[in-house]
């Protein structure tokens, strides 16, 4: 259902079923389409009102019909993620689309989201089916077990995958005041079983300003 031409072009070949994908991103169709405004970017109260609450403005629009719809979005990087009945938790910038059958809402982060400037809450995606998301430069993907813990810059985090737990820790030392630091206040740990999602170009956070 989802192929890549290129590595920033995603398409979608739909034969009567349909997609939820990025409000905009869709640049090219053909075949017999129809879009559909999908509210809040989530289902459920909890999405709409964790999305007013924070201010985010990540739409998604559904499309249905028979033919091949093509998205993209600013040229960013297409990775393709596919959910054997996990979860996968993206930053709300970096979602592109997913099939329809895929459960869609948010997932509450905590400290995190408001030391990235990202807000409270981030897109979950649930189920069996694909996923496309967006990165800057093409993501990394990271293994992360017991035995290895993860430390991931804010500014570079894309999506986690798995049984993942995320601390929130501070990387302020009187080093970082002196300039003498890795420039980041703070990091993303994660612990358990799963995959990490980075990219190699990082986006402006708060964090990497304090």
């Amino acid at each position: 259902m989802f192929r890549l031409q290129g590595s920033k072009v995603l398409a979608v070949d739909l034969t009567g079923d349909a997609v939820k994908a990025k409000n905009g991103s869709m640049v090219a169709y053909d075949g017999e389409m129809t879009f559909k405004r999908l509210t809040g970017g989530g289902e459920g109260l909890r999405g709409v009102v964790g999305r007013r609450l924070t201010g985010e403005r990540m739409t998604v629009m559904e499309v249905r019909g028979q033919g091949t719809c093509w998205f993209a979005d600013r040229a960013a990087e297409i990775n393709l993620v596919r959910l054997h009945g996990d979860r996968l938790r993206v930053e709300s910038e970096n979602f592109l689309a997913a099939e329809a059958g895929l459960r869609t809402g948010t997932d509450f982060t905590g400290v995190r989201g408001a030391a990235q400037g990202n807000g409270l809450f981030t897109t979950t995606l649930e189920g069996h089916g694909q996923a496309a998301i967006l990165s800057a430069g093409p993501a990394v993907v990271l293994r992360v077990s017991d035995r290895y813990p993860l430390t991931v810059d804010p500014g570079a985090y894309v999506a986690h995958q798995g049984d993942l737990r995320q601390t929130f820790q501070s990387g302020v030392t009187y080093r970082t005041f002196l300039g003498e630091g890795g420039g980041e206040a703070f990091q993303i740990r994660f612990e358990g079983d799963g995959l990490v999602y980075v990219q190699p170009s990082e986006r402006r956070t708060i964090a990497g300003d304090l």
